[in-house]
């Protein structure tokens, strides 16, 4: 059987030898690279959306919403054991 190099291992266990879990994708970092994506894209094709019948208290609604439900989702969770 060949060795393992450090890093192959350590990328298969972790400290205490057990396999450890991949986590998944970082939700904020994958929306804001969506939105400067879409920017890109628009400021290369030339046609900025328009925004006339925007209403800017939506974005405010919206994050309350999203606030609200992280929170609800944070309390329905069961605490880890350490």
């Amino acid at each position: 059987m060949a060795e393992q190099g450090w890093n192959e291992q350590q990328a298969t266990t972790g400290k205490s030898g057990t396999a450890t879990r991949r986590r998944g994708p970082d939700l904020v970092t994958l929306l804001v690279g969506m939105l400067s994506l879409g920017m890109a894209a628009s400021a290369f094709v030339g046609e900025v959306p328009s925004l006339a019948g925007f209403d800017p208290r939506w974005l405010l609604a919206a994050g309350a919403t999203v606030i609200g439900l992280l929170l609800l989702v944070g309390s329905l969770r069961g605490r880890g054991t350490s």
